[in-house]
């Protein structure tokens, strides 16, 4: 694969990285918003928003834990979305500039979702389940080839030095 192919594509990735990163930032500091406020309305109102059934089971667990949690669990949850966020940057950073080590990073991030997404999809069939594990594969592929096609080129150099 020609070089510059190889660099719009770990550009692609890179972006789709750094917008999952910011995805997770900006819900990270909306959790912000709820500390000293009742949590259990907002949640209440999001299932009415979505038109879902408040007794069917994952809108009673999401209403059930709106519910009981504390400041501090949110405060945990903005700061794990903060460290997800700086994984998500640097590893977009790293895949743009075309770093080994992040298209490394990627690989195994990517790859320890797969088993966690097949299961899900198992457990009932949707588009977005569907989606995203057609995307994080295409991912974990893609940056799998790359580092094999790079690990050809290294051994072809060090077998011609011989």
């Amino acid at each position: 694969m020609e070089h510059k192919q190889i660099r719009r594509g770990l550009r692609v990735v890179s972006v789709f990285e750094a917008a999952k990163g910011l995805i997770v930032l900006l819900i990270g500091f909306g959790l912000l918003k709820y500390i000293h406020e009742d949590f259990y309305l907002t949640a209440v109102k999001l299932v009415h928003l979505f038109h879902l059934n408040p007794s069917s089971r994952f809108p009673m667990v999401f209403l059930d834990l709106a519910n009981h949690i504390t400041d501090r669990q949110i405060w945990l949850m903005a700061l794990s979305a903060l460290l997800y966020a700086t994984a998500r940057f640097v590893e977009a950073y790293g895949l743009f500039h075309e770093r080994r080590w992040a298209q490394w990073f990627g690989l195994l991030a990517g790859g320890l979702y797969i088993p966690f997404e097949l299961i899900e999809l198992a457990r009932g069939v949707t588009w977005l389940k569907a989606l995203l594990l057609i995307v994080n594969m295409s991912v974990v592929g893609y940056l799998s080839f790359i580092l094999y096609d790079a690990g050809q080129k290294r051994q072809d150099v060090f077998n011609n030095a011989e």
